[in-house]
């Protein structure tokens, strides 16, 4: 009997210290996964992801629509038209994503405490939301350079050269203030969309294991980041478009948050209801492959790291 308690003793301090290796351990591979997962979400994502800046902050004054905006920035600067500004978010989303992924890891393991578990989808949500804030803090500089350069030749945009270049520019006209332009708006829009984005992710890839210990495949990843990534800009859609066009104004908007409802007031003027849906279907399009890769690159690397 006694033998029998010893073991039990044994394995439960086994399993203790594997958690707490996991748990202090569990930050650079975060960091490694998110960093390579934000890479392939911008290099499969950008075409589509500047269709659909172009289509909010310009709407119906330039593009009739997704596909006449493609035709037009296809027509007008090339292939090449719709990889502006990739630069910025190629280099700067790589370490978004890995700070993002890190803190959404640690939210999760400060609730669920050193013994570990699987969260619950309302702590998936809190981590994800809390992600999301303290993510806008290098989100809202790289997102401003990234709309800035993605209008900058159609028509909407200001400024010119390279994401260094408009950098300086920006800083040398307004200060700081010019590189944390819009930063509420993208934290009102970061919340509850990072929220939606690994509470929807997970809810999705529990629903395809079905309960069973084996770990997903590729294809099933894919499909559960795709549903995330749907999720993430039903929640966050109408915040995005008031924050691509704040970060696309003359100036940096005054102190305070009054300007978030101002703009919001602006695109209701100007289109209605509808206008805080521009580009909706593109953004859900191009989710589906780029929050899909981004998913399971991430879940993929990580595994390799942990073996």
């Amino acid at each position: 009997m006694s033998e029998v308690i010893n073991d039990v003793v044994v394995a439960k301090e086994q399993a203790r210290a594997q958690a707490q290796t996991q748990a202090q351990g569990g930050g650079w591979k975060d960091f490694v996964a998110g960093s390579l997962a934000g890479a392939t979400q911008v290099a499969i994502g950008h075409p589509l992801d500047t269709v659909k800046v172009r289509m909010q902050v310009e709407g119906t004054r330039v593009f009739s629509g997704p596909v006449d905006c493609l035709m037009k920035t296809v027509r007008s600067e090339g292939v090449l038209g719709l990889y502006r500004g990739m630069a910025a978010p190629l280099v700067g989303i790589a370490a978004v994503n890995s700070l993002l992924f890190w803190t959404y890891s640690l939210g999760k393991r400060l609730q669920t405490g050193a013994a570990g578990g699987e969260a619950t989808l309302a702590q998936v949500a809190l981590a994800g939301a809390g992600a999301g804030a303290l993510n806008s803090v290098l989100a809202s500089p790289v997102e401003l350079i990234k709309v800035r350069l993605q209008t900058q030749r159609s028509g909407g945009g200001s400024g010119s050269g390279g994401p260094v270049q408009l950098a300086r520019q920006l800083a040398a006209q307004f200060g700081a203030r010019g590189l944390l332009w819009g930063f509420w708006a993208t934290v009102a829009r970061e919340v509850p969309a990072y929220a939606a984005f690994y509470s929807g992710f997970e809810f999705a890839k529990r629903q395809l294991a079905r309960g069973s210990d084996a770990k997903l495949g590729a294809g099933s990843l894919m499909a559960a980041g795709a549903f995330g990534g749907v999720s993430y800009w039903t929640a966050g859609y109408p915040l995005d478009v008031i924050k691509s066009r704040v970060q696309n104004a003359a100036a940096p908007p005054a102190r305070g948050l009054g300007y978030l409802a101002a703009a919001a007031r602006a695109v209701y003027r100007e289109q209605g209801v509808r206008g805080f849906f521009r580009g909706y279907s593109t953004a859900v399009v191009r989710s589906v492959p780029a929050a899909g890769a981004t998913f399971a690159v991430y879940e993929l690397v990580l595994r390799e790291l942990e073996k």
